[in-house]
């Protein structure tokens, strides 16, 4: 099984990541609500459906009022494209933010893995993130 750069287990891993401008809304609509148009606006965002709810990030300024939504998130992007037999990749990142009690909210995508925090925590998840070897590319 192939392993991450850097070493055998998460606490060896070194990560590159982005910090994304601007502030983002993770929303939740009913399971049977259409994709609305307003969430499709940015260079950024999400839709998951599940049985129970229809999950949407993206950028806080598209959203409506009276959209069940918490805001002013900020998105870190790791730099990828990771291969699918690696493992860890994510722990790695998240393990220094947990420690950190830095609250998050994780997305996957086919590249890469993205990680939104609530703003007011950036210091202390760069802080956090810089102490466990990762770097702001």
């Amino acid at each position: 099984m192939p392993t991450l750069p850097g070493g055998h287990g998460s606490d060896n891993v070194r990560l590159a990541f982005r910090v994304h401008p601007g502030r983002y809304a993770v929303c939740r609509l009913s399971p049977d609500a259409p994709p609305p148009a307003w969430a499709l606006q940015g260079d950024f965002y999400s839709l998951t459906r599940t049985h129970q709810e229809l999950s949407i990030v993206c950028t806080e300024t598209a959203v409506p009022d009276g959209v069940r939504a918490e805001i002013d998130w900020i998105c870190l992007q790791l730099v990828g494209p990771f291969d699918f037999a690696l493992t860890g990749i994510l722990n790695a990142f998240l393990q220094p933010l947990a420690a950190a009690r830095v609250p998050i909210f994780a997305l996957s995508t086919f590249d890469t893995d993205w990680v939104l925090i609530p703003a007011p925590h950036l210091a202390a998840a760069l802080q956090a993130l810089a102490g466990a070897g990762h770097t702001v590319s």
